[in-house]
């Protein structure tokens, strides 16, 4: 049960990752970063009991909830904006070029990784590489407060798959947790308050 656990969460990953790097507007992205937090949960389940593993759920979700409201709380003229808006460089075949050299890079260098942390699985490692490298990728390629949330966001749940390998810690799931929301608020405020510069009321 374990093992079908572990093999589909990081398939729900290697299609959430890429697809919120790839996805065409702010709704998609929010949806994938959501359904993201299935797979962080399910891999975080393995080391952990199911009510610290369900805080990494719920969490995730709630800071998804939060930057949909603050993006919802945008005009319509605002949120077209946003949904056509692209990164740079622009062009979707450069972001799918990058995130496969991502990925090919994660499976290249994972053994060495997990050879690194005794007692973690190579699947948990794949999981976190994958995720710190997308959310690094994601990083490097906008300016945009929603976008750069939900890259820092990824980030830190890579970062906690690992971790929760490593310790088992309430403490510190819930000082995760705080950051999680903590981000989501911060980038709900620059949200809006980015937009009432451009519309002059700041």
């Amino acid at each position: 049960m374990n093992a079908f656990i572990a093999w589909f969460s990081l398939a729900l990953l290697f299609v959430t990752a890429p697809g919120i790097l790839l996805g065409r507007g702010p709704r998609w992205r929010l949806g994938f970063l959501a359904t993201q937090y299935l797979g962080v949960f399910g891999l975080v389940l393995l080391h952990w009991p199911l009510a610290m593993a369900a805080v990494k759920l719920v969490t995730g979700w709630m800071a998804s909830a939060l930057l949909g409201s603050a993006y919802m709380g945008m005009g319509r003229d605002e949120r077209h904006e946003e949904t056509e808006g692209q990164a740079l460089p622009q062009g979707r075949l450069f972001h799918l070029f990058m995130a496969g050299l991502v990925a090919l890079t994660v499976v290249a260098v994972t053994p060495s990784t997990a050879a690194l942390f005794p007692g973690i699985g190579q699947i948990e490692v794949t999981g976190s590489l994958l995720l710190m490298g997308m959310g690094l990728l994601h990083l490097g390629v906008t300016a945009r407060p929603l976008r750069v949330t939900i890259g820092l966001l990824t980030v830190l749940a890579g970062f906690e798959i690992l971790y929760a390998a490593l310790e088992n810690s309430i403490l510190v799931a819930a000082l995760l947790a705080g950051i999680n929301l903590g981000l989501a608020v911060i980038g709900s405020y620059l949200i809006i308050t980015t937009r009432s510069q451009e519309k002059g009321e700041v």
